[in-house]
């Protein structure tokens, strides 16, 4: 083989590689001019079948030879591998300024929120949070609340009844039944607070609704007065309206709470009616085996839903019941 003959290979090898206008050309050029098959390589080969001395000295020149073969190939690497790479970036860029496509999180409807708060709030006071079933015995929901047999709460205007009625069963209308449980299976000192959902058979308009939720409060000790519960209604009142917020007491009548009063509450300049309250009524507490000499009680209730549109400005029940995420998510998701 002649001197000229492998310059001649590698010029060839030079300029094809120099022609590859991608990775893929360049691949087929490199087997070409410097795979096994390549006349650079057929001549290291041919290198054992000549005497020692041209030996040495052909090879030396192959030698080079391959080495600028492999110089050339490396640098058009480089260079189509930066060129496919600037390609791909312009082609798989991120717009980061475009706005994302968030799935919507799920979340706590407004009277979960505020039962959590209320229950927080309470906890925090020392109460235990109490709960009891929703279809309820009538001797539980009417008769130890001393709600006689011809009170008009017993009848079919405002209690759902289950048939047959000889089962005694109706949808609690409060969740004082949960306050008796409390006292007929644990002895006093007693502080809880009972949240839940209970029924009354009125029609849903923007004030009323047949499903609604409550949070009553009991606290049953030895020397238990009206003023202690007139400061845990102010304390109770300044945690869901603002620290400028007060409650009073107006005489009423509950059969379960003598004396009994109702609640307003002082918020934005007006009196609002929140909920009713009192002292426990000794026939209740005897029913539920308190002895009278030693303890006396509290309790108090108020609506959530009410509680939720006093606080708000909410002026149609509708908008709390119906579910629509466009009224929840204005509550944030309260997880």
């Amino acid at each position: 083989m002649e001197i000229a003959e492998i310059d001649n290979w590698v010029n060839q090898a030079i300029s094809a590689f120099a022609s590859a206008q991608n990775l893929e050309e360049l691949k087929s050029a490199r087997l070409a001019h410097a795979g096994d098959k390549s006349p650079i390589s057929g001549a290291s080969r041919s290198l054992g079948t000549l005497p020692a001395d041209e030996r040495a000295v052909l090879g030396k020149i192959i030698g080079d030879a391959r080495g600028k073969i492999n110089a050339s190939l490396e640098a058009r690497t480089s260079a189509l591998e930066i060129e496919r790479d600037s390609v791909l970036l312009v082609q798989e860029r991120v717009d980061v300024t475009l706005p994302p496509h968030r799935s919507k999180l799920g979340g706590l409807h407004p009277i979960t929120i505020i039962k959590n708060e209320i229950s927080d709030f309470f906890i925090g006071q020392g109460y235990s949070i109490a709960e009891g079933p929703e279809l309820e015995a009538q001797w539980l929901n009417f008769d130890a609340l001393n709600i006689p047999a011809d009170h008009p709460a017993r009848t079919m205007q405002d209690t759902f009844f289950i048939e047959p009625l000889e089962s005694g069963l109706v949808l609690r209308t409060h969740t004082s039944p949960v306050q008796v449980r409390t006292m007929l299976a644990q002895k006093p000192p007693i502080y809880v607070i009972c949240p839940g959902r209970t029924f009354r058979a009125d029609e849903l308009d923007a004030t009323h609704t047949p499903v609604f939720h409550q949070v009553e409060g009991l606290v049953v000790d030895r020397g238990i007065t009206m003023a202690h519960l007139k400061g845990t209604l102010d304390s109770f009142a300044r945690k869901m309206f603002g620290d400028e917020a007060k409650t009073r007491l107006r005489p009423s009548f509950f059969p379960f709470t003598e004396p009994s009063a109702e609640v307003d509450v002082f918020f934005n300049g007006r009196w609002i009616e929140w909920g009713g309250c009192g002292m426990v009524n000794p026939k209740v507490l005897q029913s539920c085996g308190v002895d009278t000499s030693i303890f006396t009680g509290f309790a108090f209730g108020m609506g959530l839903e009410r509680t939720l549109m006093v606080r708000h400005g909410i002026t149609d029940m509708h908008d709390i019941v119906e579910g629509d995420l466009r009224f929840s998510a204005q509550f944030g998701s309260g997880i």
